[in-house]
C-alpha cells in the first residue's frame, strides 16, 4: 500500500471511473479525485439534450451518490483546479500538485483526467452578453436560463452539440433558432453526406433554418453589451438576443506540458493509457491515442464509451494488471426525435452502404474499407446499430451487396468470417 496513494486530477467521467477502477480491483490505498467543478462528477451528454430542454435537473445528473465517496475511500476535492504538478518523489510517477488555493496534495501515482474545454471564436463582439458556449453544467444552468426569455437563437456551429441545442431550444417553443456551419456539410468529420444532408432537412422541416458554407464575421451589441446580432462573412445580419457557439473543444493539456509530457492535439497516449513518462496515465478527453481495434494511428475521441475505457485501462496499468481488451467505439446523439447510434470508426471508409430510406427518417449507412465493415450510422434504427456493434465486437463482416435488402435483418447478415483486425472480446 503506498503511503501518499493515487491522485487523480479531473474530477470527470474518467476520472471517477479511474477512481472507481482502483477500488473495484483491490486498490487499497489512498484515491484522492480533484475537480475544478463545485459539483461532484455528472454526466455530461444530457447537458446538450435532455438538461438544455429541462427535462433533467442536476440531481439526475450525478454518476453518483453522495455518500458513495466516502463508503468507497475515496477523497473527493470540488471547487478546487491544480494548476502546477511537478515529479519530485522518490519512485518515479511520484510528486506533488498544487491548487489554486495553495492546497499541496502529495502523490505515489498520477494519473490526468483534465477533459476539454469549448473552443471560442476570436472575432468582433464574442465576449457580447449573449454569446454562450456549452461545455459544464455552469455553462448548460445559464444557457437553459437564457432560452426561456430569448426570441432569436443562433447556434454557430453544426456539430453534434449545436444540433442537440437547437433541436432542444425549438422543443422549448423558441420562435427563432438557426443553425449557421461554417463547412459545406453538417456533423462533416463524422458522418457520409447522406447523414448530413438527412439531418439538414430533417431540422428545416422542423422549423430550424440551416445555413451551411457561412462563416461568422462579427457578434453585434447595443450600447449596453448585449448581443443583437449575428453578422455572416456574406454581409447577412441574422438577428440573435443568443448565439451559441458549439465548434468544437480543445483539450487541457496544460499540466502534461508542465511536466514535459508529449502533446500533440491532446495528451498522448499508448493502448495502455501511458503517457510518455510510463509512470503517468492520461485518459478521456484530453488524450490522443491509437486506434482501439487497430493499435494504429493517432486519435482523440469525445465519448462517454471511450472515457470510461479508457479509464478503465489506466487504472489496470497503474495497478500492474494486464489491461481489459479493446472495445467498439460507440456514440449517440438525440436531436429531438431523432436518435443517431454509432458503431465503430468510419475514418479511411471508401464506400458506404445505405439501409433503408432517409425519407422515412429510419435508416444506417454501414462503411467499408476494402469489403471490411468498419462502422455505421444508424438513425432511429437501434437493431441495425446492435448488429453492426456485435460483427465489430465478434471480428466478422457484412456483406455490403446484401445489406441493401432491409427484408433481412443485418444480425442474420454477420458472416462467420474473423477479421482480426477488428476482433474485439468484450462488447
Amino acid at each position: 500500500m503506498s503511503r501518499n496513494g493515487t491522485l487523480i486530477v479531473g474530477a470527470s467521467q474518467a476520472g471517477l471511473q479511474t477512481a472507481v477502477s482502483l477500488r473495484q480491483w483491490g486498490d487499497a490505498g489512498p484515491i484522492t479525485l480533484v475537480g475544478a467543478e463545485s459539483l461532484p462528477p455528472y454526466q455530461r451528454p444530457p447537458l446538450s439534450k435532455e438538461f438544455l430542454a429541462g427535462s433533467a435537473g442536476p440531481a439526475d445528473l450525478a454518476l453518483r451518490t453522495p455518500a458513495f465517496y466516502a463508503e468507497a475511500g475515496i477523497e473527493l476535492v470540488c471547487g478546487e483546479r491544480v494548476t502546477d504538478v511537478e515529479l519530485s518523489g522518490p519512485s518515479p510517477g511520484a510528486g506533488v500538485a498544487v491548487t489554486a488555493s495553495g492546497r499541496r496534495l502529495a502523490f505515489d501515482r498520477l494519473a490526468l483526467t483534465t477533459g476539454a474545454r469549448p473552443r471560442r471564436l476570436a472575432l468582433p463582439g464574442a465576449d457580447l452578453d449573449g454569446v454562450c458556449t456549452l461545455r459544464d453544467h455552469d455553462d448548460a444552468a445559464d444557457l437553459r436560463q437564457r432560452l426561456a426569455t430569448a426570441d432569436h437563437v443562433v447556434v454557430v456551429g453544426g456539430g453534434f452539440v449545436g444540433l442537440e441545442a437547437a433541436a432542444a431550444a425549438r422543443a422549448l417553443g423558441r420562435p427563432s433558432v438557426t443553425v449557421v456551419e461554417a463547412a459545406g456539410r453538417l456533423m462533416g468529420r463524422a458522418v457520409a453526406p447522406v447523414v448530413s444532408e438527412f439531418y439538414r432537412a430533417a431540422h428545416e422541416r422542423r422549423g430550424t433554418p440551416v445555413r451551411l458554407s457561412a462563416a461568422v464575421a462579427a457578434f453585434e451589441g447595443d450600447p449596453r453589451g448585449r448581443l443583437t446580432g449575428v453578422l455572416l462573412a456574406d454581409g447577412t445580419r441574422l438577428p440573435a438576443d443568443l448565439a451559441l457557439v458549439g465548434v468544437g473543444a480543445a483539450p487541457r493539456t496544460e499540466l502534461a506540458e508542465r511536466l514535459g509530457l508529449a502533446c500533440d492535439g491532446g495528451i498522448v497516449v499508448d493502448a495502455h493509457a501511458r503517457t510518455s513518462d510510463p509512470a503517468v496515465v492520461a485518459a478521456g478527453d484530453c488524450t490522443v491515442r491509437p486506434d482501439p481495434l487497430t493499435g494504429l494511428g493517432r486519435l482523440r475521441l469525445e465519448s462517454v464509451q471511450n472515457a470510461v475505457a479508457q479509464a478503465q485501462t489506466a487504472a489496470a496499468t497503474l495497478l500492474g494488471r494486464p489491461v481489459p481488451p479493446p472495445a467498439v467505439p460507440w456514440f449517440w446523439s438525440h436531436q429531438g426525435d431523432l436518435t443517431l447510434q454509432t458503431a465503430g470508426l468510419s475514418a479511411g471508409h471508401d464506400g458506404y452502404v445505405v439501409r433503408g430510406d432517409p425519407a422515412a427518417e429510419s435508416f444506417s449507412v454501414l462503411y467499408y474499407r476494402d469489403g471490411r465493415l468498419l462502422a455505421a450510422d444508424a438513425v432511429n434504427r437501434p437493431a441495425d446499430y446492435m448488429a453492426v456493434r456485435r460483427a465489430l465486437t465478434d471480428g466478422v463482416t457484412i456483406d455490403p451487396d446484401l445489406a441493401r435488402d432491409t427484408s433481412t435483418t443485418l444480425k442474420s447478415l454477420v458472416t462467420a468470417r474473423r477479421d482480426p483486425a477488428t476482433a474485439s472480446t468484450t462488447a
